[in-house]
């Protein structure tokens, strides 16, 4: 037996489907679930589709919320703490805002439902009773659409006009983009052309949206397949110019054998590691986005000189800035992505540092991913690891109360000692802290003293 049958998912839209069904009315899973059904995969949830009407959904379970009644779609909450998307079978009207359609007319047939969907291998219903006793999705499902053979072409085409279904909703291209790099399959030429043709759409979509749509492009296992899709596609142009420009800039082929910007920044996308953050990845798809604007041929009248990308680092933070709040990134994440950007070529210095930089470096939040990074970085190019590997090593050696111990002395001690606040405090703490970290002193009196020795003895009060 098919292991999620007992999971609670499963089980509460079985039940759900069960009661609407005993009640008179028709209900299907609907959607993913049913692809993945038939994928052999398992789905990670369950929606059910049905011809009762939203107030009949609603009398017949006693915990639901109307998430967009107007559209049919109620949240039925059961026992088991399980929230399941049930929606009323409907044709959808005109779809004004390339978002959602303005109005919708409920039906009772489920053909008619399948066909306002976006693609055949979501449009496809399956029988969740006959499912339940014979474990055969493939006999127990409903396909007006031909989505079988789609799945079994691994082609991922739209429902009827493929230039109709994206003028209803523009976000459906992302999908589409997500959907073939997700399963590892290929767009319908028509499909494929339809998106091209409307690609510049896909600005009337709002920010979070795309945001949330290239997010699970990168985190879902097969960025770099989805970001040469969007490339392909004409999308990655429109939501993502800053990262059409890496496309033929050259690099030093003594430190970059393996081709310009763009191919190095796919082949690290590549070996993304199984289900990273959304930070990892967007640091890795933004690291090197600074190059294309900072770079600099080399000069023929010197013999040794190369390809450089001076001060790549610093416009790479400034444009990962405004892609992220752009796309209305939470101020957390876009600290975390910019550091990243920011600090991924201090690991070339770290043999050099002095232990108290070095513990600084360390001490970065989430450093962890700074090292993953760094690993992408070093293996998508030359594939020495020699400064990752000692990185690692410090990192995983130093215990926290090295990189982050109590301080010997802070503004109120130096307020104590006769200092007024001002300015120079930073100096003056970061003078003791480094020495701290470098071991050279070890108590506050001896904080205090090296602060007198750098900054000179606090004025004397007056009386």
């Amino acid at each position: 037996m098919t292991s999620f049958v007992n999971s609670p998912p499963y089980t509460a839209a079985l039940n759900i489907a069960r009661t609407l069904r005993n009640a008179g009315h028709q209900a299907f899973f609907a959607g993913g679930c049913v692809r993945d059904l038939l994928l052999g995969l398992t789905p990670k949830d369950f929606d059910v589709a049905t011809s009762a009407l939203p107030r009949q959904v609603q009398a017949l379970f006693p915990r639901t919320f109307s998430v967009g009644a107007h559209f049919g779609v109620v949240i039925v909450c059961t026992d088991e703490d399980q929230s399941t998307e049930v929606a009323t079978f409907r044709h959808d009207g005109a779809y004004t805002d390339g978002r959602r359609p303005d109005a919708v007319r409920f039906s009772t047939d489920p053909r008619e439902d399948v066909l306002r969907r976006d693609f055949t291998i979501n449009g496809m219903l399956l029988d969740p009773v006959a499912y339940d006793e014979h474990h055969d999705a493939a006999a127990a499902t409903l396909d007006f659409v031909h989505g079988r053979e789609d799945l079994a072409a691994k082609m991922v085409r739209a429902i009827g006009k493929p230039i109709l279904r994206f003028t209803e909703d523009k976000l459906r291209m992302l999908r589409a983009i997500r959907f073939a790099a997700r399963l590892g399959f290929d767009i319908d030429p028509a499909t494929m052309a339809a998106i091209q043709q409307q690609a510049s759409a896909i600005t009337q979509v709002s920010n979070e949206r795309i945001r949330d749509e290239l997010t699970k492009m990168l985190t879902e296992g097969h960025a770099r397949r989805a970001m040469e899709l969007l490339d392909q596609s004409g999308l990655l142009a429109e939501v993502l110019p800053e990262a059409v420009k890496m496309h033929g800039v050259q690099q030093p082929p003594e430190y970059h054998p393996e081709g310009d910007v763009w191919v190095h920044t796919m082949l690290l996308l590549e070996q993304l590691p199984p289900n990273p953050t959304a930070t990892l990845a967007w640091g890795a798809l933004l690291h090197d986005i600074g190059k294309p604007a900072t770079y600099r041929a080399p000069d023929p009248g010197k013999s040794n000189d190369r390809i450089r990308f001076n001060g790549h680092v610093e416009v790479g933070v400034r444009i990962a800035e405004a892609v992220l709040a752009r796309l209305r990134f939470s101020n957390e994440e876009t600290a975390q992505i910019v550091a990243l950007v920011q600090n991924h070529m201090r690991f070339g210095d770290i043999l050099q540092m002095k232990q108290s930089t070095l513990k600084r470096f360390l001490r970065l939040p989430k450093f962890d991913e700074h090292l993953a990074l760094h690993w992408l970085d070093c293996s998508s190019c030359h594939g020495n690891l020699k400064l990752y590997d000692f990185a690692k090593q410090q990192y995983e050696a130093e215990p926290e109360e090295h990189t982050r111990p109590a301080w010997f002395i802070t503004g109120r001690n130096l307020i104590a000692a006769g200092y007024r606040p001002g300015p120079q405090f930073k100096p003056m703490l970061e003078a003791a802290e480094d020495a701290q970290l470098e071991g050279s002193i070890h108590t506050s009196e001896e904080a205090l003293e090296l602060i007198r020795t750098q900054f000179g003895s606090p004025p004397q009060s007056s009386n």
